[in-house]
């Protein structure tokens, strides 16, 4: 008998992913343009091998389309939030990405209408929030971790507050090459949080320290930093992440979690990782999992 999927996600073949664009600072198309071929072959190794790790933590993948012409297309963590079967889609900062808008929406609309969510909303025409990318969800406190400044707007705190229905605290990012929550922070199962310190301005710092506590804040080396370490993906008790060092990987061990890690490196080229590879579908708040055990 088969166990039942302990989560559900969201990710999308790199059919057509390279690095063609910069925008932000891992990106350069004439490094990637050197040696294209091997590196798309590469990249679908990786996500092929990606795939394998979170099926073998309990997962179950939902896939979307490839899309010719949009490369980062693959990093559907960006694509939208996604809470109790609610989604809120994304708006992107940026021309080159701003295309992947209606394929997301599509890819929603089709989930909906197999029941895979329930209602998919759009954000105010002058806001902009690049999803679960900068609105990481921490299931242990019951709010949302949100970046802003480099993608996303402050203003669109009030959005997910008010469309989710849950606290939203929203951090400025202060380091470019972190141009994103989920590059700079990340909730762990067991109520652990690993994050970039560099990544956050002192006000910022001072939240995560009054909202996180003291032993369970692991702070990311600048080493495991430039490996996006905090970029993982944590399902149950198993982190999976492109590469971190025996350093944090013994720190996470002493807790009790399991890592695997599984290469990204073509990723890794274009800013992301794990994480940002993948989106949760079935995040949960506590009211509406309260109402599923009664």
């Amino acid at each position: 008998m088969q166990s039942r999927a302990t989560a559900r996600l969201l990710m999308c073949p790199p059919e057509h992913f390279a690095v063609t664009y910069a925008i932000n600072p891992w990106m350069d198309p004439k490094d990637w343009a050197r040696d294209d071929r091997a590196l798309v072959s590469q990249s679908q190794r990786e996500w092929a091998g990606l795939c394998r790790a979170i099926r073998a933590a309990g997962a179950e993948i939902e896939t979307m389309q490839a899309v010719r012409g949009l490369p980062d297309l693959v990093f559907t963590a960006n694509a939208a939030v996604v809470l109790d079967r609610k989604v809120l889609l994304s708006r992107f900062r940026f021309a080159e990405r701003q295309g992947e808008e209606p394929h997301a929406a599509a890819a929603f609309r089709a989930l909906q209408a197999r029941g895979v969510v329930d209602a998919v909303s759009r954000l105010p025409d002058d806001v902009v929030l690049e999803g679960a990318g900068d609105c990481v969800w921490d299931r242990n406190r019951e709010l949302f971790w949100m970046g802003y400044g480099p993608r996303s707007d402050a203003a669109a705190r009030s959005v997910v507050a008010d469309y989710f229905g849950t606290d939203v605290l929203a951090l400025e990012l202060a380091d470019a090459r972190f141009y994103h929550m989920d590059t700079a922070l990340c909730p762990l199962s067991g109520g652990d949080v690993l994050y970039v310190p560099r990544a956050f301005t002192p006000a910022g710092l001072t939240v995560i320290r009054d909202r996180v506590a003291a032993e369970q804040r692991i702070e990311i080396a600048p080493d495991d930093a430039a490996r996006l370490a905090a970029n993982a993906v944590c399902i149950d008790r198993t982190v999976v992440s492109a590469g971190m060092s025996d350093r944090l990987r013994r720190s996470l061990e002493e807790r009790g979690y399991r890592v695997v890690i599984t290469p990204l490196q073509s990723f890794l080229r274009s800013g992301g990782g794990a994480f940002c590879l993948t989106l949760r579908l079935d995040h949960r708040s506590a009211s509406v999992r309260e109402e599923r055990a009664a």
